[in-house]
């Protein structure tokens, strides 16, 4: 079968691994295009990593906001649900970086 992404390479069955961004879930069912390495999960696969996210407590997690303003800066509220569970409180530091016009990065410091 060919890689649906670059028309080019064909798909192999492997067990790759998946992150949800530093949290590693496991290694799941999943084809793999052997010209540019698109990793495409298994129908299967998909509702294990699902079932595992709600365990985690992770799906569902993201969260429209918007920007506010305090005195003379730009804030941005983080809800609730996310602040708890990457155990943010007040003061914690951060480090906040663009990357892009569109995209802004928040890492805890």
């Amino acid at each position: 079968m060919k890689c649906p992404l670059c028309d080019k390479g064909r798909l192999i069955r492997k067990k790759s691994p998946f992150m949800y961004g530093d949290i590693y879930f496991d290694k799941y069912d999943s084809d793999v295009c052997s010209k540019c390495g698109e990793v495409i999960f298994t129908e299967e696969s998909a509702l294990e990593i699902e079932k595992k996210a709600k365990k985690l407590g992770i799906w569902g997690m993201e969260k429209k906001s918007k920007i506010s303003y305090a005195g003379n800066s730009l804030i941005v509220r983080i809800p609730k649900s996310i602040a708890k569970f990457m155990r943010l409180t007040k003061g914690k530091g951060i480090l906040i970086k663009p990357e892009g016009k569109k995209k802004l990065v928040v890492e805890v410091a």
